[in-house]
């Protein structure tokens, strides 16, 4: 039999047999003090049943409290012994008490590889509600900050003055904010609001990026650099030899016949005479292509800004593409079809100048090709153009796919290795990029990117 339905029926049992007795006794003695035992037997009763039948929902209120406290250490296995139906509900509710116990777990676990990832990032971390209270900061935010600890935005008043009025209107700002500190750092800042439960949460990411523009300008200029000393030293070794060769025919050829005034030692020096125009004339050349070196640095240097208007991009091609096979008519070009209302944003001068660029060096690395081929194709894809300029030549080695768009570095003996420095120059300008893709043997496709 079930326990609880036993317990409640011999309570109910026993309280009506003291009822029924009580009646037989005052029947008997016509007396109130007899009934006074069986009345606190019969009370004692009724308050057992009381507290026996309200047992579950006390249950149920721990089982509650529980839940809302997050007190899931509680476990309910004491009434196993009033029957299955109450060990069936223990069973149930120490269920339920696991899985929130697991999901509190999972959640620590996460909440702390989280907050692990986002003390160990380079990059400034820091989130606050819009009284300013700091929820969330990170080591690398408190070094660029030069703070230990940090609460709250009005903190920074007396480090950071401006700092806390710019970073409270963050999260309206359309672009990054700088923000120069006293040690003479530059700061970029970028936030964005986002609602958790009905609060407006600010997070902000904060970057150093003197550092790395400094580091970024010196690989710059070690890369140029090494591009500089490798083009000035192809023209000065030779000329440094030459210079030797040219002393050593002055000496032994041609001082004796000048020291002997015409006399018997006078001897043939017209093979000296021709070897020192030939030294002469390499020089001459050397030189001139350093001047023409230095040149196109200045003119690298020096690039206008683009005067942009609204251009064909059709028309624009077909120009190109004209003046292109005008130069290699060894090349064929295949234009694909480009809409005709389809126009950009851009300096026509200059971006002929890229796309003659590309087409140029193209057919140049397949001068020796069987079949040449160039396509040129535009895509349109949401606010962006495409223009791929694609070959089917030799391809560019992996090594040199790293450096060609660094200035003067060039794979050709007659390339100057500006000019694809200077067509990404130009891309840049524009708000566009200029990406490659190549594998040795298999051609390059070359993509100017709008918008």
């Amino acid at each position: 039999m079930d326990r609880f339905a036993f317990g409640i029926g011999w309570r109910l049992t026993a309280i009506l047999l003291l009822m029924g007795g009580g009646v037989a006794v005052y029947a008997w003695a016509h007396t109130w003090p007899v009934l006074v035992p069986i009345g606190a037997a019969w009370l004692v009763l009724v308050v057992n049943l009381y507290q026996f039948v309200i047992g579950v929902n006390r249950k149920l209120i721990r089982f509650l409290e529980s839940v809302q406290y997050a007190d899931f250490a509680v476990s309910f296995r004491t009434d196993n012994q009033l029957g299955p139906t109450f060990q069936d509900l223990n069973r149930q509710f120490n269920a339920v008490l696991d899985a929130f116990r697991q999901a509190r777990a999972e959640k620590e676990t996460s909440l702390h590889y989280v907050n692990t990832i986002v003390q160990h990032v380079s990059v400034g971390l820091l989130t606050f509600d819009a009284n300013g209270q700091v929820e969330l900061v990170n080591q690398t935010a408190l070094r660029l900050l030069n703070s230990y600890r940090l609460r709250n935005l009005s903190e920074l008043e007396t480090t950071h003055p401006e700092l806390a009025t710019q970073l409270q209107a963050i999260s309206g700002a359309k672009g990054p904010i700088v923000y120069r500190t006293p040690a003479d750092d530059e700061l970029s800042i970028r936030g964005t609001a986002v609602q958790l439960r009905g609060r407006y949460i600010t997070i902000v990411s904060i970057q150093n990026i003197r550092s790395e523009l400094q580091q970024r300008e010196l690989d710059a200029w070690q890369n140029l650099t090494k591009v500089l000393r490798h083009e000035i030293m192809n023209s000065i070794t030779p000329i440094v030899s030459l210079v030797g060769t040219m002393r050593d025919i002055v000496e032994t050829d041609l001082a004796p016949v000048a020291e002997s005034g015409g006399g018997p030692v006078m001897v043939d020096v017209s093979d000296s005479i021709a070897d020192l125009r030939d030294a002469l004339a390499t020089i001459e050349q050397r030189g001139t292509g350093i001047m023409q070196f230095v040149d196109a640095y200045r003119h690298f240097t020096t690039i206008p800004q683009p005067v942009l208007a609204s251009v064909a991009v059709g028309a624009l091609l077909d120009r190109v593409i004209r003046l292109a096979l005008a130069a290699y008519p060894h090349c064929p070009i295949e234009r694909g079809d480009v809409a005709a209302s389809l126009t950009l944003r851009a300096d026509a001068a200059q971006i002929e100048m890229v796309l003659l660029n590309l087409l140029k060096n193209a057919a140049e690395s397949m001068e020796r090709s069987p079949a040449p081929q160039i396509q040129v194709r535009v895509e349109q894809s949401g606010g962006q153009i495409r223009i791929h300029v694609a070959d089917n030549g030799p391809g560019i080695e992996p090594e040199a796919l790293e450096q060609i768009f660094i200035p003067f570095y060039t794979t050709r003996k007659t390339g100057s290795g500006i000019g694809l420095s200077l067509s990404r120059q130009i891309m840049q300008r524009h708000g566009g990029q200029l990406l490659v893709e190549s594998q040795p043997g298999q051609g390059s496709t070359f993509t100017m990117i709008f918008g």
